[in-house]
């Protein structure tokens, strides 16, 4: 599902991911439409733009999570400003993407948002990280005596995800298919509770795994 309130950049994108062979379910400007329309199209991924004429794309993406907890949310945006990046990633967008990528970079970034992977334009990945590093550091907001316990695999890949690593580098590093990886990662997600691998390269962060 495309948003985006300019009609030629939305329906530019929604073309390039037609043509790369994905099923665009539906396109909109506004967020409230976007959200209403998610729920009935349930699409897998969003390409949602930070700045909306109605809403902001950090409400947007409240309200798609709140309709759909599985669905991947892409930003793509002209704004590289530090504060939307991190509020668009802290309210569970997966990715974020700058509108001066390429086509081939936006194509990549849709097939890796959609596996769950975390994906930022060159530079915003760090400034996350560090950003997910400092919050680390703050005192937890629940008590973790009840956390689940996850298999000594399953907290290898929470390391190497900790770390920065993606999918197929985990998958070379370990010795494992692509798919084994993301079948660790998405029970690791089920067990914690957790959405999606921004919110899970932060638990580990805050459990000291990057290290």
């Amino acid at each position: 599902m495309v948003v985006d309130d300019h009609p030629m950049w939305r329906d530019g994108v929604a073309r390039d991911l037609t043509e790369a062979g994905h099923d665009v379910v539906a396109a909109t400007g506004e967020g409230r439409q976007a959200v209403r329309i998610a729920a009935a199209a349930r699409p897998d991924l969003v390409v949602l733009d930070l700045q909306l004429p109605d809403i902001d794309g950090v409400e947007v993406i409240s309200g798609l999570l709140a309709a759909l907890p599985e669905v991947r949310i892409l930003m793509l945006s002209a704004s590289g400003e530090q504060q939307s990046v991190l509020d668009a990633v802290k309210a569970g967008a997966t990715g974020y993407l700058l509108k001066s990528a390429g086509q081939a970079e936006f194509l990549a970034a849709v097939e890796s948002a959609a596996a769950g992977e975390a994906v930022f334009t060159p530079g915003l990945a760090g400034l996350v990280l560090g950003e997910f590093r400092r919050l680390a550091t703050e005192p937890p907001s629940t008590d973790d005596d009840g956390a689940p316990r996850l298999t000594d695999r399953e907290t290898e890949v929470l390391r190497l995800v900790a770390k920065g690593l993606s999918y197929k580098q985990i998958a070379e590093r370990l010795v494992l298919s692509h798919r084994t990886v993301q079948n660790h990662v998405q029970n690791t997600l089920g067990k914690l509770q957790l959405h999606n691998r921004v919110e899970l390269t932060r638990y580990a962060i805050e459990k000291g795994l990057d290290q």
